[in-house]
């Protein structure tokens, strides 16, 4: 096949814009609309010339009232549709969620919105729209969101900026430590340089914070020599470095908390001495103690008899806190209750014949005189007394030996070293202060007080080591203050066994001899 020849280029398009017929150009004042865009041309598909596309209409002429021209017709082939017509300002177009976006954000409440039936009237259906307005400034002042946010972002730049400008020196824990028992206490630095420089007493609390929190020697040199503004500094920083201007502002007070608190502690201790002293009195001289362990010995001998535990002349005290292990017969009585009601009786006829002699009657009171009852309700109330009359004996078993010791070496070493300091430190600064003058008082008359102490601690370690050997006989053991510890558990044990008896009494009705006989362990005579 020939190949087809090629089809003659065809002419160009006209520049100008054909009109259609019958219409004529028309001039305006105004501004002109804007050209149609030229029609595309199709490029050439074959060897027929193609046709000229047909022009769009012009735009019709503008309006003689001079307003805005329409937009121009689409192109032909767009799919775009022409924009929606503007609507006047004075038209209200905008939705609720447009008008909820203007307004300030509150804060959220939450709730539970219930959807409403168009069917069914509702309580909501009966609610005027105008009957109720809100407040719209108050609301949004309370319950503001952003107002809130930037009063807390004002915080933080301000806090942020404060603590920019602080300098730390101090450890931060102990920084925040100490500045938040100084702003407790509320005491100013000038009050406490004021107060050691005249030996004033000073809070105790105060005292140890400050030699608790005590700064380093490095931490203690940069704030001596700390030239900067002192608003910069930190609460606590700014009070040290206050305080610092006084010479060994430490040991000062440290010599301080000594002198406020060395009275009650002497006073403290004095008093534990006295109550180990009474408490070894009573024990000795206790008639009803003495009585109750003849009772306990002659029991246990009697039960011991025929094997090689009986015969004993003496016991530790410690055993009288097994005598509620052993039980009887019926597995309710204890030797311990046995022992009490053996002591009631005795001292039931020793009270009723007490009675019987100071009422002036000649008569010898025997067993057969008194009904059971009465000298029952005596000898409960006598026996009953015995924790009573140990009082100092109970106090004395809360007392710790080790303790009374230590506080009593405390005293002694931190008397010395007050002494030290005045000699040495203070003899240095050649200081004529109201410190200096009552530091001097201070040591005098605190020396009188230790010597009383030491020379009390010795005496009464060896009443307490005297009195343990009274009971149990020279054991060249060291046993402190036990001895008191085994009497108060024993008359707590006493005191249980009289209320149970009491309490029985009450209920049960009276007891004849038969019915509790008394064994003939040891003598009921009165002692």
């Amino acid at each position: 096949l020939a190949p087809q020849p090629k089809a003659p280029p065809s002419p160009p398009a006209p520049q100008a814009l054909e009109l259609p017929p019958n219409a004529s150009p028309v001039l305006s004042s105004g501004p002109s609309p804007p050209p149609a865009p030229k029609a595309s041309q199709p490029p050439p598909s074959g060897p027929s010339p193609p046709t000229a596309p047909k022009a769009a209409p012009p735009p019709p002429p503008p309006s003689k009232s001079g307003g805005p021209l329409p937009p121009p017709p689409a192109l032909p082939g767009s799919s775009k549709t022409r924009p929606p017509p503007l609507m006047k300002s004075g038209n209200k177009t905008d939705t609720d969620e447009d008008s909820s976006e203007a307004k300030t954000k509150l804060k959220p409440f939450f709730w539970d919105k219930v959807a409403t039936n168009a069917n069914k009237s509702m309580v909501w259906d009966h609610l005027k729209a105008g009957s109720f307005q809100l407040s719209e400034d108050a609301i949004e002042t309370l319950f503001g969101c952003n107002a809130d946010k930037k009063s807390g972002d004002a915080k933080k730049d301000i806090a942020s900026k404060e603590a920019a400008q602080v300098v730390r020196i101090l450890d931060p824990k102990k920084a925040q430590n100490l500045a938040i028992s100084l702003k407790a206490l509320s005491v100013s630095a000038e009050e406490v340089s004021c107060a050691v420089k005249e030996g004033n007493e000073l809070p105790s609390d105060l005292i140890q914070t400050l030699i608790r929190w005590v700064p380093s020697t490095d931490e203690e040199l940069r704030l001596r020599l700390y030239t900067g503004e002192l608003s910069q500094l930190g609460p606590a920083e700014q009070f040290l470095k206050a305080i610092f201007d006084i010479p060994y502002i430490y040991e000062r007070l440290d010599a301080l908390l000594f002198m406020a608190g060395l009275p009650e502690e002497t006073s403290n201790v004095k008093q534990s001495f006295a109550t180990l002293e009474m408490a070894c009195e009573e024990l000795k001289n206790s008639r009803l103690f003495l009585k109750l362990l003849e009772a306990v010995l002659k029991t246990g001998n009697r039960m011991n008899v025929g094997t090689f535990r009986g015969g004993a002349q003496a016991f530790k005290l410690d055993t009288l806190l097994k005598l509620s292990d052993v039980k009887g017969t019926d597995g309710k009585i204890t030797l311990l209750h046995f022992v009490v009601q053996e002591m009631i009786h005795s001292e039931g006829v020793r009270s009723a014949r007490a009675a019987k002699e100071q009422t002036g009657s000649v008569s010898s009171v025997d067993n057969n005189d008194l009904i059971e009852e009465e000298y029952k309700q005596l000898g409960l109330q006598a026996v009953s007394s015995l924790g009573d009359e140990l009082q100092n004996v109970r106090n004395a078993a809360i007392l710790d030996a080790d303790q009374l010791a230590m506080s009593v070496a405390s005293v002694v070493h931190r008397l010395g070293k007050t002494k030290e300091f005045l000699n040495t430190s203070m003899k240095s600064l050649d200081e004529d202060s109201g410190f200096h003058r009552k530091l001097v008082h201070f040591v005098e008359q605190s020396q009188t007080d230790v010597t009383f102490l030491l020379e009390e601690e010795k005496k009464i370690r060896s009443l307490v080591k005297s009195t343990v050997d009274y009971f149990h006989g020279r054991t060249g053991k060291d046993e402190g203050l036990r001895l008191f510890v085994v009497v108060r558990d024993f008359l707590a044990m006493l005191d249980k066994v009289c209320n149970e008896v009491k309490e029985a009494s009450k209920v049960t009705p009276k007891k004849t001899k038969t019915e509790f006989p008394h064994t003939q362990v040891f003598s009921r005579s009165p002692a």
